[in-house]
């Protein structure tokens, strides 16, 4: 399928906020054995997730035209106009539209979690008034479909693996389109997300910055190792190369412990397998807990295995931000975790 790839005039190498609102203001120009031995950087070779849009899926028409057809995981829609009144019901896709300069009429939250997550309202000061509007439609899991339609939303986006069942009851409300979904595949569903508003180029050419960005940090950083760990109030986690911090990692070409080189989103560990989360550097989150401080009386953080580990002991287990590390996959969480690992990696 023929793309239209539109180069952008003005991209900010940081924090990336582009211009052209639509339903928003306009956004200014912005086992309790060793690990073995560290795994060399990150081969250059196949990327652990999608960074394009499957073929035959996508519109065919050029960005900015309208109608267009996207064929997407939950099928094919027309989208008549350039969207105005976007509902987002899957995470990460706030923050999509958001780096798009879009502010949703509608957004489902998360276990727990605030409507419009922290990292994102500091990320954007500009649409504090429009996000403080922001209508909840009910939980991720289980939307409420009579509060989408009061919205009168004239696109809804949702990800194929918790709403294709609903696929057929959002349609009759508004053009829908389903991404993936996961984290390991945030580029293609960022690009797809893009393309439903006919601004896949506007999309490709932020990757485009942030790869290379990336591989300006993986440069600078050398052979030092990144683990990263996520603690809950059952579960402690490493995560693998396939997850959506792995895929940062790799595109960085950091190395990883030789313990995190599965390829899939996360392993559990067990009290006794702690050592496993070791790393030159670990970088951790602690589910509900807001500062370091009170993520230190998580058990897992106060056991004396994880206080015995040697990027502990020379003060290189960096507590971060719950939302845009592991629980959000979106492009805004994707520059603030390389933010993340750049201030320690290379200050």
């Amino acid at each position: 399928m023929a793309r239209s790839r539109v180069a952008l005039t003005a991209v900010l190498a940081g924090m990336v906020v582009l211009a052209g609102c639509a339903g928003g203001p306009a956004a200014p120009a912005g086992s309790s054995a060793a690990p073995a031995a560290p795994a060399a950087p990150a081969s250059r070779g196949t990327p652990p997730g999608p960074t394009a849009i499957p073929d035959g899926m996508g519109a065919p028409e050029a960005d900015g035209v309208f109608p267009r057809t996207m064929t997407h995981f939950g099928g094919t829609t027309t989208v008549p106009a350039e969207p105005r009144r976007v509902v987002v019901i899957a995470t990460g896709q706030t923050d999509a539209m958001l780096t798009l300069g879009v502010v949703p009429v509608g957004v489902a939250f998360g276990d727990d979690a605030d409507l419009v997550p922290r990292y994102l309202q500091q990320a954007y000061p500009q649409y504090a008034g429009a996000l403080a509007t922001i209508t909840s439609v009910g939980a991720r899991t289980n939307p409420n479909l009579e509060s989408i339609a009061a919205l009168r939303p004239d696109l809804v986006l949702a990800n194929a693996a918790a709403a294709q069942d609903i696929y057929p009851a959002l349609s009759r409300i508004a053009p829908t389109v389903l991404v993936e979904g996961t984290g390991v595949n945030w580029k293609q569903d960022f690009l797809m997300l893009a393309d439903s508003l006919g601004r896949e180029g506007t999309a490709q050419t932020w990757i485009d910055r942030f790869d290379a960005d990336a591989a300006a940090l993986g440069a600078a950083a050398g052979d030092q190792t990144v683990s990263f760990v996520r603690v809950t109030a059952d579960r402690t986690r490493i995560f693998g190369v396939a997850s959506f911090a792995g895929f940062i990692a790799w595109d960085a070409g950091l190395a990883r412990p030789q313990a995190q080189q599965f390829d899939r989103t996360s392993q559990d560990l067990s009290g006794e397998e702690l050592r496993l989360a070791d790393g030159d550097w670990i970088f951790y989150s602690v589910q509900g807990a807001a500062t370091p401080g009170a993520a230190a009386s998580a058990p897992s953080i106060a056991s004396p295995l994880w206080q015995s580990l040697p990027a502990v002991g020379a003060g290189h287990a960096v507590y971060v931000d719950d939302d845009p590390w592991y629980l959000n996959a979106g492009p805004t969480a994707a520059r603030v975790v390389l933010t993340g690992l750049a201030d320690s990696l290379a200050p």
